[in-house]
């Protein structure tokens, strides 16, 4: 058992990243996967739930995605994952994404084995500007309400005031929840590179939106889906660049704001939601 728990642990450690350059259908298969946790978890279950949680992409500047997140731990835990990163301009088009590890390791009396969906919605400039810069440590660089998603745990509730970030989390396994205070968020230069066929900054990719990639449409077709009208948070104070055509080996593509049929659905169960503030 112990040797099986070890195992996973390191899995989940792995998953966080870094090294030689990965194939570009690797960081595709992970777009895909992150379209499907935001048609879920915007698109189905309970209505309260996905009431607020469409109207914390209202309310955002930008979204990050993370479709599996492993939690595992023998004496000790760690937690990791590979997430994408998208940001809204002021016309209400999302960027093509930019790729990110997730990951945090705790110490003490602890076994099991648990795996999570997230989505990050970042509310402020505070906010998207530290996960912009190199790396940023939740709880501490930048303050996030955490909401867990759950059957039977109670109706929706309003966003947290203040936060700079609002996490949804749905959960399955062992541990009696997911922690979130302390994780750490660094961008993966080389899965963006693998993506778009060249060395390109995060900055480029979700700001000026100078790399593009056809094969994230559809995930930039749902959130357009689920986050139409106007947002409450104001329009960035620089003009975003038009986006260039064209990425890996991947000729043209759809212009942005175009939407694309959306797809990878699949059925979940509803759900009420708690809510937790980090400090």
């Amino acid at each position: 058992m112990r040797r099986a728990m070890c195992l996973v642990l390191l899995m989940a450690l792995a998953a966080c990243g870094g090294g030689s350059i990965p194939p570009a259908a690797e960081q595709q298969t992970l777009v895909d996967r992150a379209t499907l946790t935001a048609q879920e978890m915007l698109g189905q279950g309970d209505t309260g739930v996905r009431q607020d949680i469409q109207g914390s992409l209202r309310r955002s500047r930008a979204v990050m995605i993370c479709p599996r997140v492993l939690k595992a731990g023998f004496i000790l835990g760690a937690q990791g994952g590979s997430c994408v990163l998208t940001a809204r301009d002021g016309a209400g088009s999302w960027s093509s994404p930019a790729f990110y590890s997730f990951g945090s390791g705790s110490l003490g009396l602890q076994i099991g084995l648990q795996d999570a969906q997230l989505m990050f919605f970042i509310l402020t400039d505070k906010g998207l500007n530290a996960v912009l810069d190199n790396q940023v440590k939740l709880g501490g660089d930048i303050s996030i309400a955490l909401v867990t998603v759950g059957g039977g745990m109670g109706g929706a509730t309003t966003t947290a005031a203040g936060a700079d970030v609002v996490a949804y989390a749905r959960t399955r396994g062992l541990y009696a929840g997911i922690t979130l205070d302390g994780a750490v968020m660094s961008p993966y230069h080389e899965g963006n590179q693998a993506y778009y066929g060249r060395p390109v900054a995060v900055r480029d990719i979700v700001l000026s939106m100078t790399a593009y990639n056809q094969g994230a449409d559809p995930l930039r077709a749902v959130l357009m889906q689920y986050g139409a009208g106007q947002a409450v948070v104001p329009p960035p104070s620089q003009p975003y660049a038009a986006p260039a055509q064209g990425g890996a080996g991947v000729p043209g593509g759809a212009p942005y704001g175009q939407a694309a049929p959306p797809a990878y659905s699949a059925p979940v169960t509803g759900g009420g939601i708690t809510r937790e503030t980090l400090h």
